[in-house]
C-alpha cells in the first residue's frame, strides 16, 4: 500500500517503466494471505486484461508471520501461509495470467530491535521474530518452485548487506 510514497519501490519502478507500461498497486498494509486470496477476485478477473498484464508481483509473509500468542489478528500458520500463496497463484491462472506473469517475494527481514521500540511504543511486547519470518520466506521460496513461478528473495537478499 505504501510502495508509491516517496522514495517507495512502486513509485520507483513506475518511474523505471514510464511510457513502457503501467504499474498498478493493488497494496494492503496490514493484510495477511488469509484475508488477500479473499479479496483477490475483486482486485484481478478476467475483465482487467490478462493479455496486457505484464507481471503480478504477490508479496505478503511479514504480517501471516507475527507470532501466534501476541498477534493471533494477522498470524497464519505456516502451511496456511504456503496453502494461500498456491491459492492465489491458482486463481491468477484461472484468469489468464501464467506463471511465467506471476513473481512472489518473500517478506523482508525484521529488525528486532526497532520493531520491538515500536511495540514498545504502542504499550505492545515484540510480536515478530526475524528467524519466524525467515521460515515464512523459505516457504515462499518453496511455493514458487512447486508452481513454476519466479521469486524475489527479499529475506535472504536484504540479510547479506546489513
Amino acid at each position: 500500500q505504501f510502495s508509491f510514497q516517496e522514495n517507495g519501490w512502486g513509485a520507483f519502478l513506475a518511474e523505471r517503466l514510464v511510457r513502457k507500461c503501467d504499474v498498478v498497486n493493488r497494496g494492503l498494509s496490514g493484510y495477511n494471505t488469509r484475508w488477500a486470496k479473499l479479496i483477490l477476485p475483486r482486485l484481478i478477473s478476467k475483465s482487467t486484461g490478462a493479455e496486457s498484464t505484464v507481471a503480478v508481483t504477490i508479496f505478503f509473509g511479514a504480517n501471516d508471520s507475527a507470532l501466534k500468542d501476541l498477534n493471533p489478528k494477522q498470524h497464519v500458520p505456516l502451511e496456511e501461509y504456503a496453502a494461500n500463496l498456491k491459492s492465489m497463484i491458482q486463481y491468477l491462472k484461472s484468469v489468464d495470467i501464467t506463471e511465467d506473469r506471476i513473481i512472489l517475494i518473500t517478506p523482508p527481514p525484521l529488525q528486532e530491535s526497532a520493531w520491538e521500540k515500536e511495540c514498545l511504543a504502542k504499550g505492545d511486547k515484540l510480536n515478530r521474530r526475524n528467524a519466524t519470518t525467515g521460515e515464512y520466506a523459505q516457504a515462499c521460496v518453496q511455493v514458487a518452485r512447486d508452481c513454476g513461478t519466479d521469486v524475489l528473495d527479499l529475506w535472504t537478499l536484504m540479510q547479506k548487506n546489513q
